[in-house]
């Protein structure tokens, strides 16, 4: 009972079909429903002719005859259909225990079996089929119109699947976006819950991502089309999960294995219990044994994990990968994007005595608007942020990895590495000697005006609000080693390792060395689990025990490259993912556990008598309707996380401090 509904409910589907056919098979278990309260109806109406009544004994069992015949046949012939076809799905023993009250024409009986077994299988049924419908609005939030804007200017609308890259739609107010993209134009605000799992929603400027199935809340936008259909983000996110329901954990493997026997073994139990009591007893024990809630311990649990952890921006491709994290011991971190957010910010001006800090800030600014290198666009945006109007340079020139030269002003002004500038002819004696040194951890900026420097900025790539009470919340959660790996130096890494309470560092460490610090850990007997941006340590995240990609969303490769993507950077999804793993380990034992004594339980009963047919089969209802709900308080957890607030643009400053030392300071806003 039940289980081929479950397991015809786990098959994949083609995803662009999937959402119809769950529809369609909601709409099946609508029907069969009422065919079982029809034939309920007739079991009641046979009973109620007989006792109250008073009609003759012919008239109600024939109408009990009927309601039997309407209730058991749809699970005698799915039993005939699956022997035939060599499969074995245990709904053999509920058939014969259906039979067997036949044979001694009790149909009272044999229809109460059929009807409760068959209202158990209804409604775990259209319970799963909540779970995967849930699943599938995922992919229903994407609209099917698009609104296009041609070469002309002109809006046309058609369907959003044949929207193709490089062309222009508008979104409005209100309207769900239909395809991955780049916004062009207009400014908005975006519920992009469903992709990322941040709760609260974010600001999309020009140049600003968006993604399909996201929700335009305030303003009018025009978006280039980058993706759209099944190639989106959140296409690839739907089709993933629905590919992850169909993995199985090593328990339900175990259970594959062994469940071949035990039908023969329960056929001979109940043979021996018929032989040394009678078949009422045995019909009874049948019932009992019917492995359902066996059966549904493992599946309901990992469905539920698996929406659970969508509804939070956590994608799982592998249900063995969310088992596994709740067993790590060891989580390596990549330095650079992960426990950093990846960009660096200008945290510190300082110029020689006698330079005014705003024209230095102005003369290096300008000397780097034409440069695209991560540490000139952010001094170029704290000159913004200071309302510093900047100059265009003539003569630019940049020397790759090293600085930039150029004339602003009419004076040359040369950015960029001490030892550049030296090879240059620059005069670097006046940021010599300890007032001018730097503090460890640091890169650094030289600005030379002339032939002199002038002083240096200072930057650093910094790290992330959240990750400081993520690291602790691992550490608290059992993990016995806590490695940050960076390709940086090691002042610069120990800084943040220590800010971050990491309990290990590896510096200047090249891809290969990654792999190594993997397979040592491994050999030691940990659990590894590598953490990363998905895109430079594809290698490191495929070597670990489990790989999980930061910040997921409108990435291909971050998504292929791990087991596991969080589709936001929010740390604290880390550790959320390890409680998930471990409760629902814990709710998958509860469940087998109270199978396995169900049916222990009901054998006993049933062979000793105490425990006839009809209390046998609204007890195994019961049981069923106990796993289903179990299972179903994972779908719950998370509810308390924190916001996720997305950090600002990195780069920036918010406030310029000219007090007392000469100094310029820079805030980075994360």
């Amino acid at each position: 009972m039940g289980i081929h509904g479950h397991q015809k409910l786990l098959e994949h589907e083609d995803h662009h079909h999937s959402g119809n056919a769950t529809r369609s098979r909601t709409f099946r278990v609508s029907l069969s429903l009422l065919g079982t309260l029809l034939g309920g109806t007739l079991l009641l109406n046979s009973l109620i002719a007989q006792y109250i009544l008073h009609f003759d004994t012919d008239r109600a069992d024939l109408m009990a005859l009927l309601g039997a015949i309407l209730l058991g046949a749809p699970i005698i012939i799915h039993a005939l259909s699956s022997l035939i076809k060599g499969h074995s799905h245990m709904d053999e023993l509920v058939a014969l225990a259906i039979l067997a009250a036949f044979a001694v024409k009790d149909y009272r009986v044999a229809g109460a079996v059929g009807f409760f077994m068959l209202l158990a299988e209804l409604i775990e049924t259209r319970t799963a089929l909540g779970a995967r419908a849930s699943i599938e609005s995922l992919i229903r939030i994407t609209p099917t119109r698009a609104h296009l804007i041609t070469e002309e200017g002109t809006e046309t609308e058609l369907e959003a699947n044949l929207l193709k890259p490089g062309q222009r739609i508008r979104v409005r107010p209100g309207d769900n976006i239909p395809a991955d993209g780049k916004v062009i134009s207009g400014q908005s605000t975006v519920n992009q819950a469903t992709i990322t799992g941040e709760s609260l929603p974010v600001d999309k400027n020009v140049d600003d991502q968006v993604f399909a199935g996201t929700s335009n809340l305030t303003g009018a936008l025009e978006v280039e089309v980058a993706t759209a259909g099944k190639d989106t983000t959140l296409g690839k996110v739907q089709s993933l999960i629905m590919q992850a329901e169909q993995t199985k954990i090593p328990i339900m493997r175990i259970i594959d294995q062994y469940v071949k026997w035990y039908t023969p073994t329960i056929l001979m139990v109940a043979g021996l219990i018929f032989a040394f009591t009678n078949i009422t007893n045995a019909i009874s024990a049948l019932i009992i044994a019917c492995p359902c809630a066996l059966i549904l311990a493992t599946p309901t649990a990992m469905v539920a994990a698996l929406s659970c952890a969508a509804r939070l921006g956590i994608l799982v491709k592998n249900v063995a990968d969310l088992e596994a994290a709740g067993r790590l011991t060891a989580i390596i971190f990549d330095k650079t994007g992960t426990l950093t957010t990846g960009q660096l910010a200008v945290t510190k001006l300082t110029p020689v005595e006698g330079v005014d800090p705003a024209a230095m800030l102005k003369a290096a600014a300008s000397a780097e608007q034409y440069s695209k290198h991560p540490a000139a666009r952010a001094l170029v945006e704290v000159a913004k942020k200071a309302r510093l109007t900047l100059v265009k340079p003539e003569d630019f020139q940049e020397t790759s990895g090293r600085g930039v030269s150029g004339s602003v002003d009419g004076k040359a002004v040369l950015v960029g590495r001490d030892s550049w500038l030296k090879e240059q002819g620059i005069d670097m004696s006046p940021v010599e000697g300890d007032k001018m040194a730097p503090p460890e951890g640091v890169s650094l900026l030289y600005v030379a005006l002339g032939d002199k420097c002038i002083g240096w900025v200072g930057m650093e790539d910094r790290t992330r609000a959240e990750a400081r009470n993520a690291v602790t919340d691992l550490a608290q959660a059992g993990l016995k080693r806590l490695v940050m790996v960076t390709g940086d130096r090691l002042a610069v890494a120990k800084r943040v390792a220590a800010e971050m309470g990491c309990s290990e560092v590896k510096a200047q460490c090249l891809p290969h060395e990654k792999l190594q610090l993997v397979h040592q850990l491994q050999h030691d007997g940990h659990r590894v689990a590598v953490v990363g941006d998905g895109v430079n340590d594809a290698p490191a995240l495929a070597a670990g025990d489990l790989g999980v990609a930061m910040g997921a969303a409108g990435s291909d490769v971050a998504i292929n490259s791990a087991s596991i993507a969080l589709m936001n950077n929010d740390l604290n999804r880390l550790s959320f993912l390890i409680h998930l793993s471990r409760t629902t380990r814990k709710v998958v034992m509860q469940n087998l556990g109270f199978g396995i004594l169900f049916i222990i339980i009901g054998i006993i009963f049933s062979s000793q008598g105490w425990l006839t047919p009809v209390p046998a089969v609204m007890l195994h209802l019961v049981s069923s309707l106990i796993i289903v709900f179990n299972s179903a308080r994972l779908v719950r957890l998370g509810e308390d996380l924190p916001h996720y607030d997305k950090p600002k643009e990195a780069g920036t400053a918010e406030r310029i401090d000219t007090s007392g030392t000469g100094e310029v300071r820079a805030a980075a806003a994360l």
